[in-house]
């Protein structure tokens, strides 16, 4: 006897779309979602709730992750984030981190599906094909523009991806005006300036309301219901099928298989902290990668003693970010004529401006024809405290008084910072995965996460020569004191991999369609699946793909 069809274990772009599509099939769905249930009416704009206090996410006192990264000898040191503070939660609640999500949304490409056989293997790094095509997740692709709603305008260039709709179901959003003068300067040396298709409507769509350019939108959440996450968009819709049920605060520390390898039930401790367990036909793990990795390799039983599916040892393994780096430069109002200064101080509208002029790079500099990446433009961020923060400190030296007073003055009145975001592959490696650290636990007793966060050299190189061209974009434009970073210290908020898919039981943990190979009734949709992460933000894909997966689920069900 099960309580249910199916047991989806995390709420976020990856559950979002299967909870829907079986509800609205007529299956009965229980989704665990180990954090609270907010609404519209709690994403008040809040600088201290967002960035200050752990409103949203986690308190590290409570629940953390351990993190190894090398020192200067080369060794792999482990630190509690409680310890650090190095945050790698992002969103933790009924929707999951999609709530607070900037909506950037980019489609790979059909040849990120076949990376190693367009480029060639980069020693070091395990890279491998998909074993589904770009025109297989394409209309699903196409399905989430019109459920989550995807506000935009399809711009023909060398680098578009096949569409098999002619254009967005949404107008694109308002736009800042500085988008403008990016649209001119980016002509005036030949390349292509691309509207950003954001998941974020510019009309109304049923009860959810259409944005209303406050300004404070990434790491934030929406009070109108304008952002696509799988919350606003999909969860609500699935709840009113009265065929799903949402369980906030249920913290899901083992899934339970039988004599056979099935699982047959899902462990948790819910609101009150007692123990439960949900019995179903079918599980779907979805609680973002890094947590994924954690739930499978805790689900030891007779048929998996390393960890649920992890019998060829590759759960955790293979853990993706998004590599790159950022860029600012700022425009002096003084410098500027009063109508271009008065518009350059507008905050609201959205830049909505890529390149992927980038995306291939075919330079002998570069050894060849190499995968590259993408360019995002945006305006910094209006958080009055980062500002303010980011004042008191001239390099080494504190600043304080009078001085600190100039300073604050200048950052808010004198100027206005344009910036971009850098999104190429982070390479699959041996060194960068998900474990258990059994001597540090959460507040329920488990043991946490273990990442290694190593990044490949490689990453770094193609970061830099994007870099390159997107600081010539800034200088081209007249902005000042150009600064930027690249890095491989991984974003938080871009994570996949650890489950990869594949066709070899040996070499990966999930078949094609998604369902663990040695478990017969367990599924991960999440952004756990990617064997490669492409070179723009995972979210469109996760969605894209998680409602495939649930058409097989609901195939399977029959």
């Amino acid at each position: 006897m099960t309580d249910w069809d199916v047991c989806i274990i995390g709420s976020g772009a990856g559950g979002g779309p299967v909870a829907l599509t079986l509800a609205k099939a007529g299956y009965s769905v229980v989704v665990l979602e180990k954090g609270p249930w907010f609404t519209e009416k709690d994403f008040y704009k809040d600088e201290l709730a967002c960035c200050r206090r752990s409103v949203y996410t986690p308190k590290l006192s409570e629940e953390q992750h351990v993190i190894e990264d090398s020192d200067r000898d080369g060794n792999w040191v482990g630190e509690a984030t409680s310890d650090s503070g190095w945050d790698f939660w992002n969103g933790n609640c009924v929707g999951g981190s999609s709530n607070l999500m900037s909506g950037f949304f980019y489609r790979l490409k059909p040849e990120d599906f076949r990376l190693l056989s367009e480029f060639g293997p980069i020693k070091g790094a395990n890279v491998v094909d998909w074993p589904i095509s770009y025109e297989d997740l394409e209309p699903y692709y196409t399905l989430v523009e019109k459920e989550v709603g995807i506000s935009g305008h399809v711009t023909d260039h060398p680098f578009a991806e096949p569409r098999s709709s002619k254009d967005f179901p949404y107008p694109p959003t308002t736009e800042h005006p500085v988008s403008r003068r990016i649209d001119e300067t980016c002509d005036s040396m030949g390349l292509f300036s691309l509207p950003t298709p954001r998941a974020i409507l510019s009309r109304d769509k049923g009860s959810r309301r259409a944005c209303e350019y406050s300004g404070f939108c990434g790491s934030y959440g929406c009070s109108s219901g304008a952002k696509g996450g799988s919350r606003a968009a999909l969860l609500a819709q699935a709840v009113a099928t009265k065929h799903c049920e949402i369980k906030p605060l249920c913290k899901v520390y083992k899934l339970s298989s039988d004599a056979k390898g099935k699982v047959v039930s899902a462990e948790y401790y819910d609101a009150k902290g007692q123990q439960q367990s949900i019995r179903a036909k079918l599980f779907v793990v979805a609680c973002q990668a890094i947590e994924t990795s954690r739930l499978l390799l805790s689900s030891t039983g007779p048929k998996h003693p390393q960890g649920l599916a992890n019998n060829s040892g590759q759960v955790g393994k293979n853990l993706l970010f998004s590599a790159g780096g950022s860029g600012n430069g700022d425009f002096e109002y003084a410098d500027m004529d009063t109508r271009a200064a008065e518009n350059m101080k507008i905050r609201g509208p959205f830049v909505n401006r890529g390149l992927q002029d980038w995306y291939f790079i075919n330079d002998k500099t570069m050894g060849g024809r190499i995968k590259g990446g993408t360019v995002d433009f945006l305006l910094r961020h209006p958080n009055a405290l980062s500002k303010a923060m980011s004042a008191k400190w001239d390099g080494d030296d504190l600043v304080w008084g009078s001085a600190l007073q100039k300073k604050l003055k200048s950052i808010f009145t004198d100027s206005q910072t344009l910036r971009y975001e850098i999104f190429c592959d982070w390479l699959p490696t041996d060194d960068c995965f998900v474990d258990l650290d059994n001597s540090v636990k959460d507040k329920w007793g488990s043991a946490v996460a273990k990442v290694r966060i190593g990044y490949h050299k490689h990453d770094l190189k193609v970061g830099s020569y994007i870099n390159g061209h997107a600081e010539k974009v800034l200088k081209k434009m007249g902005a000042t004191n150009i600064r930027s970073n690249i890095s491989g210290a991984p974003p938080q908020n871009l994570v996949a991999g650890g489950c990869r898919f594949g066709h070899d039981p040996e070499t990966s943990v999930l078949n094609a369609n998604c369902r663990a190979h040695d478990v017969e009734n367990l599924y991960v949709t999440d952004g756990s699946f990617m064997p490669t992460g492409g070179s723009v933000p995972y979210t469109w894909t996760i969605y894209a793909n998680a409602f495939r997966v649930a058409e097989k689920i609901k195939n399977a069900l029959m």
